[in-house]
């Protein structure tokens, strides 16, 4: 090599390395770079495939292409394969080369797109960052044929600088990216933080949780699925921007499989193509391999045993930061686990309240009101005894026979409000405390259960009320001293049944008179809980109680 080329290669390449410091856009720097290596070594045409770990290639940059690899939208360049892009694949491209000839252009010719300028071969040259490869770079010039070897050492050079420009700006957007997703994680708990204390429910936080996650991440689909009875469900999801509600359908048993393995690493992990179509299949949408390439899975463990979810996010293909996403998808579970147990604590905290009051009311209750009733029946039966012994019956005698009654009857009914106030046995079970509770109304309770899934405490509370004011009516109108409780629980909705073989002859629930006090509070305790009451009374042949409450995911 003569001394002056000598000098040309040194200006070459420092003219390329001060340009490749010019800009962190990897499109920019690649269209400038490319277009100086040509001014300085007198080539007329060039591009860049990147090529992923798939060996999935895209021409991400191109200067002074002919004619015919410019026809229709550059489709030669987007479309097919070539001997250089195979080598890489292979792994058997390691240093420049040149290509005897571009099957791109042979194509082109081939189907007559337009003029190749006279360029009919390039030098194809493998970008890397050490052992990391990116992609390839082409140079090429009207009628060369062949490359020196020292104009091949040239260009082997060139790519290592921008080889290494690349992982730069990679790393540069990867961190930029990780300090994004932090910073919107941070914006993110505020949120959910505040949302917590406007839930009722788990499936009102699963919402919350999906709503708030499609607001703050560019992720174009999130979904929370949930584990119930083994299998797992999309209970939200969010979709390019738009919140919604899945039908319920189970993942295939490969899919099940990789949720728990993700349980069991208790990490975030990588769902390939396959994988996260399908689980946005459950959700009635397809979207394209370019808005929807890949995924990651985050379990989110829950307090009670054997509950837990596991929080879906998709990723486009232009999203090249996994790494900084999943770890961002790991803290992410961690907040939401946290939050997931404020709502239970909040949950807690006003079950706690509730009960306080009705103590401190059923002991104001038992304190005054029916200590006055008490004194009320002692002060009438002694009035009815001084009358009553006289030889000639008091006309009050019979008056006073009818308040020591009322004052008793009125004292019963306090004693089983005060008991409704502080209810007692549910730690038992429902059907138990119902039953013990109608021992203590004098009727004999028969109970049936099926389905063995737990019920919310709110639930199992309002049928506790329920079933208290329906044996109430049993003894008071139905004139018999028996009842039978049926509760039927599957995975959406439990069925309460209080049956009599009494009287009947009760109003239906729509033609209530303004009188049936205890039948509209038990319509009202339903509809609160997002039920229905549906009364079935039948002269001489009983009467029937029935209460649909749906019931939330088991597991979240």
């Amino acid at each position: 090599m003569t001394e002056q080329a000598g000098m040309q290669e040194m200006y070459t390449l420092k003219t390329i390395a001060e340009t490749l410091n010019t800009s962190n856009d990897l499109n920019l720097m690649l269209d400038t770079v490319l277009g100086k290596l040509l001014e300085l070594t007198g080539l007329t045409a060039g591009w860049v495939f990147l090529i992923d770990t798939q060996g999935e290639y895209v021409c991400i940059s191109d200067h002074g292409l002919p004619p015919a690899l410019l026809h229709n939208d550059k489709e030669p360049m987007r479309c097919g394969s070539c001997w250089c892009v195979n080598r890489f694949r292979d792994g058997r491209l390691d240093n420049a080369v040149n290509i005897i000839n571009c099957k791109r252009l042979e194509d082109a010719v081939d189907h007559q797109w337009g003029d190749t300028h006279d360029i009919t071969h390039h030098a194809t040259v493998p970008l890397r960052s050490g052992e990391k490869m990116l992609g390839l770079l082409n140079v090429a010039a009207p009628g060369k044929e062949h490359f020196s070897d020292s104009e091949l050492a040239l260009l082997q050079a060139v790519a290592y600088q921008i080889g290494s420009a690349m992982e730069r700006m990679r790393l540069y957007s990867a961190e930029q990216r990780r300090a994004d997703l932090y910073a919107r994680l941070g914006e993110y708990s505020r949120s959910l933080g505040l949302a917590v204390n406007e839930c009722s429910n788990s499936d009102d936080m699963a919402k919350k949780v999906v709503q708030l996650l499609g607001q703050h991440y560019d992720w174009p689909f999130v979904a929370l699925l949930s584990q119930k009875n083994g299998s797992f469900m999309v209970q939200a999801a969010h979709i390019l921007g738009k919140f919604e509600m899945p039908t319920f359908s189970e993942l295939s048993p490969e899919r099940e499989s990789h949720m728990h393995r993700v349980i069991d690493t208790h990490r975030a992990m990588v769902l390939a193509a396959m994988e996260i179509q399908e689980v946005s299949a459950l959700c009635n949408t397809r979207l394209p391999m370019s808005v929807l390439a890949s995924g990651l899975a985050a379990p989110i463990p829950l307090s009670s045993p054997g509950e837990t979810a596991v929080l879906v996010v998709g990723l486009g293909s232009s999203n090249g930061f996994l790494q900084a996403d999943r770890e961002v998808l790991d803290a992410l579970a961690e907040h939401i686990t946290a939050s997931w147990e404020s709502l239970r604590l909040v949950y807690k905290r006003r079950e706690l309240t509730r009960l306080e009051e009705r103590n401190r009311l059923a002991r104001d209750l038992h304190d005054s009101v029916n200590q006055i009733l008490f004194s009320l029946s002692l002060t009438a039966k002694g009035a009815e005894s001084m009358l009553s012994g006289s030889l000639q019956l008091h006309p009050a005698a019979e008056a006073m026979k009818d308040i020591r009654s009322l004052s008793q009857e009125a004292l019963k009914e306090m004693r089983a409000l005060i008991m409704q106030l502080r209810p007692a046995g549910l730690e038992s079970g429902l059907l138990s405390a119902l039953q013990e509770y109608g021992t203590g109304q004098g009727l004999q309770v028969v109970v049936h259960r099926t389905g063995m899934r737990s019920l919310p405490q709110s639930i199992e509370e309002g049928l506790w009320r329920i079933g208290q004011e329906a044996l109430n009516n049993v003894r008071k109108h139905a004139g018999v001293t028996s009842a039978e409780i049926s509760l039927h629980l599957s995975d959406h909705e439990a069925v309460f049944i209080v049956t009599d073989r009494g009287k009947g002859g009760a109003k239906r629930r729509d033609a209530l008179p303004a009188s049936s006090l205890g039948l509209s509070i038990m319509r009202e305790r339903a509809q609160s809980l997002g039920g229905r009451l549906e009364l079935v009374s039948s002269t001489r042949k009983g009467t029937s109680v029935t209460v649909v409450i749906p019931l939330p995911s088991e597991s979240v």
